[in-house]
């Protein structure tokens, strides 16, 4: 698997890469044209549009970049609000004609997972324990079937997460078999060496072997707006009881382009040229939560899925996605309906409850857990 440019070693962690930064001096992003440095110490280079890491890709050389789909879903009606998830934009703006990267920091990492729950099935033919040892999940599945994007709406926690640990909440499109595996994956997770919540993005097209990365870290992604960026904190988050904070998450195929939106806002897409069995269509999707587990207690982990809580507790205390929509061949958004599928490694720790789409919220679940516990031992 690539790792970010600037890594200096990496170790492997229950069958996963940990790409570190440790003891790596940051230099300024090729095309950088202007660094703002936030008050809570992330540096932002602001790069320019075409000389972002998409374009050393060798099949993206003389790809020239489309800022908008023809047409732009608006399944939110609002944008994404940019105080609560861009607080750096309080300390300036890049200009027209550049996108924001962040410095990765000293001592973060990304947890590169080698297997998504779907390959995990046994109806795929994917019974490798010894690659997904520590890996659990709490998720909802549709397929297979042909599928041209998805949209959900999650809400955000900040889950409590053991060294060496993760946890995220995302979204799976995925096209392939195992060995081949091409996956588009979005979501938001907090990783060992951080205790906030993140949005990601990452895609492969070999099963995590060779290809694909998070974010910006490799080329692939082509980020079009000037107002994002990937690995800065949220903040807030929701409120157990209370306040809960939520985006909506868009994937769609349009033009030749796997297109992101965070609620109506374009962030920018995959073209379909670096993929594979998912440069057409996907024939899975996948939606909930994950965590890794080091091990290193003698006892299951008390990190947590999602906001901490069982599915259970339903609304203000549990997780969720809403709104869970599939792209059909003509464009269509259409609600899943009943058709998802729930998967959980171990229920007795983190536990999904699916509700049909019979309410405004369109079809739902609830998941998560608090990990360790007289009934997760």
């Amino acid at each position: 698997m690539l790792a970010v440019s600037f890594v200096l070693s990496d170790r492997f962690v229950g069958g996963r890469s940990i790409d570190t930064m440790e003891g790596k001096e940051l230099a300024k992003h090729k095309g950088t044209v202007k660094t703002i440095e936030g008050k809570n110490g992330d540096m932002i280079d602001c790069v320019d549009i075409y000389q972002q890491p998409a374009f050393d890709h060798p099949l993206l050389k003389d790809h020239i970049i489309q800022m908008e789909p023809n047409s732009i879903p608006k399944l939110t009606n609002k944008l994404y609000d940019t105080e609560m998830f861009h607080g750096w934009l309080e300390d300036g703006q890049c200009p027209e004609g550049t996108i924001p990267i962040r410095h990765v920091r000293e001592g973060e990492c990304h947890a590169h997972r080698t297997v998504p729950p779907l390959s995990r099935r046994k109806d795929l033919n994917f019974n490798d324990d010894s690659e997904t040892k520590g890996h659990e999940y709490a998720t909802a599945d549709l397929g297979p079937g042909d599928f041209y994007g998805t949209h959900a709406t999650i809400n955000i926690w900040q889950p409590v997460t053991l060294s060496g640990d993760f946890s995220l909440a995302q979204i799976w499109i995925t096209a392939g078999p195992p060995e081949e595996l091409n996956t588009i994956e979005v979501g938001w997770q907090v990783a060992s060496g951080s205790v906030k919540a993140k949005f990601f993005i990452y895609w492969t097209r070999d099963a995590y072997e060779k290809t694909g990365c998070y974010n910006l870290d490799c080329a692939g992604f082509v980020q079009v707006s000037k107002n994002f960026v990937f690995g800065t904190p949220i903040e807030p988050v929701s409120t157990y009881g209370s306040t809960q904070q939520d985006i909506g998450i868009t994937v769609h195929k349009a033009q030749g382009k796997w297109w992101l939106q965070f609620d109506d806002k374009v962030v920018g897409y995959w073209p379909e040229s670096i993929f594979t069995h998912i440069a057409s269509k996907a024939n899975t999707l996948g939606f909930g939560g994950e965590i890794f587990d080091m091990l290193q207690n003698g006892h299951h982990t008390s990190t947590d899925m999602g906001s901490g809580h069982l599915a259970k507790e339903g609304y203000g205390k549990a997780s969720y996605f809403r709104k869970i929509q599939y792209v059909d061949a003509n464009g269509k958004f259409n609600d899943v309906g009943q058709q998802l599928r729930p998967y959980v490694t171990k229920t007795s720790c983190y536990d999904i409850s699916i509700n049909g789409g019979n309410g405004g919220n369109g079809t739902e679940f609830y998941f998560g857990g608090p990990g360790y516990s007289a009934q997760c031992p």
